[in-house]
């Protein structure tokens, strides 16, 4: 993996039109229709998560899917169900990272713009959501691609659980906790250390010596 850059933005603080953007998407719906190949793909996990009688938990834009089979070690009850759509990342989980050790994980390649509206409106409910190191968007111009000022907000907040967002650019995390306080989920910027890198990307911030930021809340 190649050295990681020092996240250049044109912002100086959280974006003047955080609050109204989100505060909107609060109080509508996306209203895109389901494509095919995100129906099917959505179907054959929503079937086990039916049938599953335990804890969920969701690694969003999971990747190659290292941080899925960590999360699912440490947490043997749950179904850990790792989400990405380039397929390119997940066809490296087998050969590089897959935990043989462990059975309680998948991967799927969907949208996550189609997965968390299909997972709300089969009534998942979430113990865990991990958000880990999703792209910044850092242009002002793009506040829109950022998970806080997406019109999907509501339907992250929806799934319930405990979230955990984690960034090496701290004003993303100092946004998404001003999006949850509107929203009315507390929470606060923290400065994460770790013992053991989860994800390609912790173990290439560690080795740039780059800060970490997280923020954790209960949408529940």
């Amino acid at each position: 993996m190649s050295e990681p850059k020092t996240i250049e933005s044109n912002q100086n603080g959280i974006h003047d039109n955080l609050e109204m953007v989100v505060k909107r998407h609060l109080h509508s719906r996306f209203q895109r229709p389901f494509p095919d190949y995100s129906i099917a793909a959505f179907e054959s996990v929503n079937d086990i998560v039916q049938r599953f009688d335990g804890p969920i938990i969701l690694d969003s834009y999971c990747g190659v899917g290292e941080s899925t089979a960590n999360i699912a070690k440490v947490n043997p009850e749950a179904l850990i169900i790792g989400v990405d759509k380039s397929l390119h990342r997940l066809q490296k989980h087998d050969t590089h990272y897959r935990h043989d050790d462990c059975n309680n994980y998948l991967l799927v390649r969907a949208d996550l713009d189609d997965f968390w509206r299909q997972a709300v409106d089969a009534g998942w409910q979430l113990q865990q959501h991990y958000l880990l190191y999703p792209n910044p968007w850092p242009k002002s111009a793009h506040l829109k691609r950022r998970c806080h000022g997406s019109p999907l907000f509501p339907y992250l907040l929806e799934l319930g659980g405990k979230l955990e967002v984690r960034s090496n650019w701290r004003l993303y995390i100092e946004e998404f906790c001003f999006a949850l306080e509107l929203a009315g989920h507390p929470s606060s910027v923290e400065h994460f250390h770790y013992s053991e890198p989860i994800t390609p990307f912790e173990r290439k911030y560690s080795a740039a010596k780059q800060d970490l930021w997280r923020c954790v809340a209960s949408l529940d």
